[in-house]
């Protein structure tokens, strides 16, 4: 498609989003779903080499998602639609996926490529007296780096996420995931749809060097220091980065104003 169709598709869909912000109707609801079923397609391929359902079924639920963050936008906030659709389609398939009990699967060759790197692992720490890195990793099993880290995450998400888990800070000492949770009911399960979108929108609005950091400690599971490595900063800027994020997340989650993040 060619960037002349895209920016028309893109400048008729803002029209119609400001046309529904102001009379909201059916029929320019349906526009906008058809002109944004990209946007659902490309999540529903993703999930379908993951679980047992339909490609069909995928794209009916991924729909009200998209339907969802059609009624919900804010155009006065100034985010792209995409960047804010996606987390809601994503959010309908996953707790659609969860409520239906299909379990997710990883490749086979993913769950050996995860066997062998276990290994590797093991002797690229006794040959560097390192954590060795994840392009190390993936050189040593001789697949793109990319793909590796796919693996990483599809294997780290195939259990539930607690709410109790830790949540480390050198400085001040460790929290849990769930203090940046405003309701109580959700313990030891995964994020409640509602509040893995809302999430994910904190997530966005930070300034991005925070959120690398914050991504690496928590999700890639690096000590403090060997993410002041990767990104080349020092430790201490990585703490800054760390208290200074989760307090923005935290209070984004619950709806308090928060200062801006800006970049150091």
């Amino acid at each position: 498609m060619s960037t002349i169709v895209i920016n028309e598709l893109k400048s008729e869909s803002l029209h119609l989003l400001r046309e529904y912000q102001k009379s909201p109707s059916a029929d320019i609801r349906n526009q906008l779903v058809q002109l944004n079923f990209g946007l659902v397609r490309k999540e529903a391929h993703h999930w379908i080499n993951q679980c047992t359902e339909s490609y069909e079924d995928l794209l009916q639920v991924g729909s009200l998602g998209l339907i969802r963050a059609i009624e919900r936008f804010d155009m006065s906030k100034g985010h792209a639609f995409s960047s804010f659709a996606i987390p809601y389609i994503r959010g309908e398939i996953q707790h659609y996926l969860r409520d239906k009990g299909s379990p997710i699967r990883i490749p086979r060759r993913w769950q050996a490529l995860q066997h062998q790197a276990t290994c590797v692992n093991r002797e690229l720490q006794a040959k560097l007296h390192r954590q060795p890195t994840d392009s190390e990793v993936a050189l040593a099993l001789q697949i793109p780096l990319s793909e590796w880290q796919e693996i990483r995450l599809a294997c780290r998400n195939r259990a539930p996420l607690s709410l109790d888990a830790p949540m480390r800070d050198e400085d001040e000492g460790s929290t849990c995931l769930g203090e940046i949770i405003p309701d109580p009911r959700y313990k030891s399960f995964q994020l409640a749809q509602e509040d893995q979108i809302r999430l994910q929108q904190a997530l966005i609005q930070l300034e991005k060097r925070t959120r690398e950091v914050l991504e690496f400690v928590f999700l890639h599971d690096l000590t403090q220091k060997e993410t002041a490595e990767r990104l080349g900063i020092s430790a201490v800027t990585v703490s800054r980065r760390v208290k200074k994020g989760l307090k923005l997340l935290k209070n984004s989650m619950l709806g308090l104003p928060s200062e801006v993040d800006e970049a150091e």
